[in-house]
């Protein structure tokens, strides 16, 4: 019996693609590969790509490059480019990097074992659809093998925001949300095999509005009827834009146990004028009372948030707005980044930030952001919270996991595995992490 081909996976970017990967990964098993982590050994490598941050399209071409040699050492190796910079840029990369065998979108994934046959039989393989078939349903049936005690699912694509700095209408196509059936049949599926926490993923993932019984499903009731799954333990979600921050999702953070005490609530900006500018339809009033309505029903939830700076035609008074609004939110994690251009988008075509201050702006604002961060993770000490062990720490006898706010945890205790859940005493902060003592 011939051995199995072998797949190599690198993902790059969101949540989002790490559950893509899996699924690709699961479409490729049905052609008879298997995973590797040694893409030296591969018959095939599979890049799956992000649009997001700065640059993204370039990083890729200096990949392929990379891999070069590879190839040159193994031409029947086959090289793959997918995800967002696969759907926005595919016919260039075609012509720009010989060496690449297959182009799939975000989209057209679960089409792999079709696209790798013809590039077996010596055709290149594109496609950037948005088909009408359904890819979920198309790859409905994940093997049975074990997983860890976490896991991500998809439950809604693309987004019909069209903030000015972003790509994701244009490579992930407008809002799509599964069915709710569809979605706890899979969430079944993972209990069975060992998870124990369910992050829900979408770009817009509070849009959600999937086909259930009595109609469309809201978020809030796609967590109630997940909460009535045994064995599933913790509920999660990302990310979500204010704008669809209903009542009844607000009211599940406060009456769910399940849904753990965690928001990633983009922002972006502390200016109105420059959220008007990102096409955001939020103030930055509204954000704050928004927070306060959601920590009225959950006083002790962890806010993270998105900001960019340097966005275009942004002032010093603007920026200042911002971290104004930073000091009165009090976040408990960030993502930060400099603006950069995204071909295509609005915001590309107007008058841009020198790139020495919008660095000088990050620097300030993530310099404000990290004792935030510090404050809220030092408070954790004396505390008692919940705790998912995913894998062995560094020490012998370690077990490191999250809280249930996100924070990574560990304690020494080498009676503990990989999927138990502990009530954990936090008794010091490290930089990084929080060291924590059984209780219960």
């Amino acid at each position: 019996m011939a051995d199995p081909k072998k797949l190599y996976i690198r993902t790059y970017g969101c949540q989002m693609n790490v559950y893509d990967s899996e699924r690709m990964a699961e479409a490729m098993g049905g052609a008879g590969y298997v995973g590797t982590d040694r893409p030296e050994e591969a018959d095939m490598i599979l890049l799956n790509t992000c649009h997001i941050r700065e640059k993204a399209a370039e990083k890729v071409y200096s990949e392929l490059g990379r891999l070069r040699s590879l190839k040159a050492d193994n031409p029947d190796l086959k090289i793959g480019v997918a995800g967002c910079v696969a759907q926005a840029e595919g016919e260039e990369i075609m012509r720009r990097q010989p060496l690449v065998d297959l182009v799939v979108g975000p989209q057209s994934y679960h089409r792999l074992p079709q696209m790798e046959a013809r590039v077996r039989a010596g055709e290149t393989a594109l496609d950037t659809d948005f088909p009408a078939d359904d890819k979920f349903d198309t790859l409905r049936h994940r093997p049975k093998a074990k997983r860890g005690p976490t896991a991500f699912l998809t439950v809604q694509e693309g987004c019909d925001k069209f903030c000015a700095f972003c790509v994701v209408p244009y490579t992930r196509g407008s809002e799509v949300s599964r069915p709710a059936s569809r979605v706890l049949e899979e969430a079944r599926d993972l209990v069975e095999r060992g998870v124990r926490e369910i992050t829900l993923l979408g770009q817009n993932v509070n849009a959600y509005h999937g086909a259930g019984e009595g109609g469309d499903w809201s978020l809030a009731r796609l967590i109630w009827a997940l909460d009535d799954i045994d064995g599933l333990e913790r509920i999660r979600f990302t990310t979500s834009h204010p704008n669809d921050m209903t009542d009844d999702l607000i009211a599940a953070h406060g009456a769910c146990a399940k849904l753990m005490p965690y928001l990633h609530l983009p922002v972006q900006s502390g200016s109105d004028r420059i959220l008007k500018r990102m096409n955001r339809k939020h103030t930055a009033e509204g954000y704050i009372r928004l927070i306060e309505r959601i920590r009225a029903a959950r006083p002790d939830i962890l806010i993270s948030g998105d900001f960019i700076t340097g966005f275009p035609e942004e002032t010093e008074d603007d920026f200042q707005a911002t971290l104004d609004l930073i000091e009165a939110v009090g976040y408990g994690q960030a993502f930060s980044f400099k603006y950069s251009t995204r071909p295509g988008t609005p915001a590309a075509e107007r008058g841009q930030v020198d790139e020495d201050v919008k660095a000088d702006r990050l620097h300030r604002l993530q310099d404000l952001i990290t004792r935030q961060q510090r404050a809220v993770q030092d408070a954790m000490v004396g505390r008692t919270v919940g705790v998912l062990f995913e894998k062995p720490g560094r020490l012998p006898g370690q077990m490191v996991g999250k809280s249930d706010h996100l924070h990574a945890v560990h304690v020494a205790d080498a009676g503990l595995g990989a999927g138990d859940l502990a009530q954990v005493e936090i008794v010091e902060s490290g930089a990084n992490s929080l060291a924590g003592r059984i209780v219960a």
